[in-house]
């Protein structure tokens, strides 16, 4: 059933058993893993079932550290963000969840192994092939062709598979409309997470339209999942019986904010012999109905070895790469007399691929990366003194990174380049200086992980193992939010996983 809070009489009250706040992929999964049963839901979305731009301006925010979108990047309405996801899909790495001495605050309360049960129904709500991320072998006889194996010792390969991309509003939210025991409550702002008991239990959802009508929803348990970034906002806005916010005791939520710092431009990889580069290493291939391309990730060992932070690296063709004429070398950059060393001959040697074309030097790749970004509790969210339609204080995202951070993006950019230069496939001429600063510019991936992070100990983490927020009985967490590291795998995946696995928590307790 499909209820929109504006047309309701004001001050109406709905008593369910499950309240999920927000219609991501989380929130519909957890009410998606409900429907059709006893269980009374209610999935409430602030936004409506389309685009409205003074809907999505309750986004905007203050951006105080790194320059960052904050209102861009996130859609406030039905289906959440996945209404402008990508698509990128890959598990977490098993190192990602451990407790690594080199990496502050890392070590998540479980192992990959917990996630694992939960990555195959994951895959299959978002909509990808078999989950073959690993394997080669599989890749190979889909495509073809042999994919070549890194040889450094420094990078190993993964398959980053692409959802179509799932809108899960658009794809899921007639599942939800036939389920009896489903209500999606829409255009209802959630401005107070109300609390008993100094904050030991929630008793209301306080919820409000930008029509001015006032609601609300009581529940026996309540989730909430509306982002990386706002549900931080939401617990400090929740501040009524717990002045610094619910759950925030210790003063963590907010904190520990990550993204994974995404860097363009930053280097260039020109393929001498095309016979060489499997199409895998630089474009989408078909596979089971669904698309994948191969990525570099480092090794475990290499991790380990230089106390280094994760990373993912994908390729794409740019276009052919054409340097200079004979008469024209004396004023080439330097640099042209490396990428000279990569001028396509036959295989015998004895010409160039296209005679046509003497100063064709290959294909040109352009590269991206994605960074695991070491969880900073400076880095984080807080309350802005602007407020926001509803007269809420709008948020204030002041983004950081480390030496630690960059350090890592440098070194594995460096080995990206040997490795490729190791398998004969081309040569990479980085546009990035080992000089102690970032670049001028740099972006995000719309990755909003670690502010109310989980841990088992209340004073390190937001949440513990099952999403629940230390000391409050009834209240839950899904999203990205709970991360406890990043890790360098877009994110929507594990979000999904981590949802399946909370519905079959809160199943035990509901009955």
């Amino acid at each position: 059933m499909y209820t929109d809070a504006i047309d309701l009489p004001d001050h109406s009250r709905f008593d369910v058993d499950l309240a999920i706040i927000g219609s991501g992929p989380a929130g519909i999964t957890l009410a998606r893993a409900f429907a059709n049963r006893s269980t009374q839901v209610c999935l409430i979305e602030a936004g409506g079932l389309a685009y409205d731009a003074r809907v999505q301006s309750l986004y905007e925010g203050e951006s105080a550290g790194i320059p960052y979108p904050i209102a861009g990047n996130r859609m406030r309405l039905f289906g959440g963000s996945s209404n402008h996801w990508g698509g990128f899909c890959r598990p977490l790495d098993p190192i990602d969840f451990e407790k690594r001495d080199w990496v502050p605050f890392s070590g998540w309360p479980f192992g990959i192994e917990e996630l694992m049960p939960y990555y195959e129904p994951a895959s299959v709500l978002v909509e990808i092939a078999p989950g073959r991320f690993n394997d080669k072998t599989y890749w190979e006889h889909a495509t073809g062709e042999t994919i070549p194996d890194p040889v450094t010792g420094r990078m190993q390969l993964r398959y980053t598979h692409f959802s179509p991309p799932t809108r899960f509003g658009q794809r899921y939210g007639d599942d939800l409309k036939r389920a009896a025991n489903v209500r999606v409550l829409y255009n209802a702002n959630v401005t107070n997470i109300a609390s008993l008991q100094e904050g030991r239990a929630v008793q209301q959802l306080d919820i409000r339209t930008l029509t001015g009508l006032s609601h609300s929803v009581r529940a026996r348990i309540y989730v909430l999942a509306t982002g990386g970034l706002e549900n931080a906002r939401t617990l400090l806005l929740s501040n009524k019986s717990v002045p610094a916010g619910l759950g925030n005791q210790h003063d963590l939520v907010g904190r520990f904010f990550m993204e994974h710092p995404h860097l363009s431009g930053f280097g260039e990889i020109v393929v001498a012999d095309l016979r060489r580069r499997p199409r895998a290493f630089t474009r989408r291939v078909e596979a089971d109905g669904r698309a994948a391309t191969a990525a570099f990730n480092p090794s475990e060992a290499f991790l380990r070895e230089r106390r280094l932070l994760n990373a993912t690296f994908l390729a794409g063709e740019a276009g052919p790469y054409y340097g200079y004429t004979r008469s024209d070398w004396a004023k080439a950059p330097l640099h042209m007399d490396m990428l000279r060393a990569a001028r396509p001959f036959l295989a015998d040697g004895s010409g160039p691929v296209d005679s046509a074309r003497p100063d064709l030097l290959g294909e040109w790749l352009g590269l991206g990366c994605a960074c695991e970004q070491v969880p900073n509790p400076d880095s984080r969210v807080t309350l802005a003194g602007e407020r926001d339609l509803l007269g809420l204080p709008k948020i204030r995202l002041d983004w950081r990174l480390t030496e630690q951070d960059r350090r890592s993006v440098v070194e594995h950019m460096r080995s990206l380049a040997m490795e490729y230069g190791a398998l004969g496939i081309g040569r990479m001429l980085l546009g990035v200086e080992d000089d102690g600063q970032w670049p001028a510019e740099v972006t995000g991936g719309a990755h909003h992980m670690g502010t109310t992070r989980m841990h088992d100990d209340p004073k390190q983490g937001v949440v513990d193992r099952n999403c629940r927020v230390h000391g409050v009985d009834n209240l839950y967490v899904a999203g990205s939010s709970v991360f406890t590291t990043g890790g360098a795998a877009n994110p929507t995946l594990t979000v999904v996983a981590l949802a399946l696995r909370l519905a079959d928590h809160l199943k035990t307790r509901l009955g």
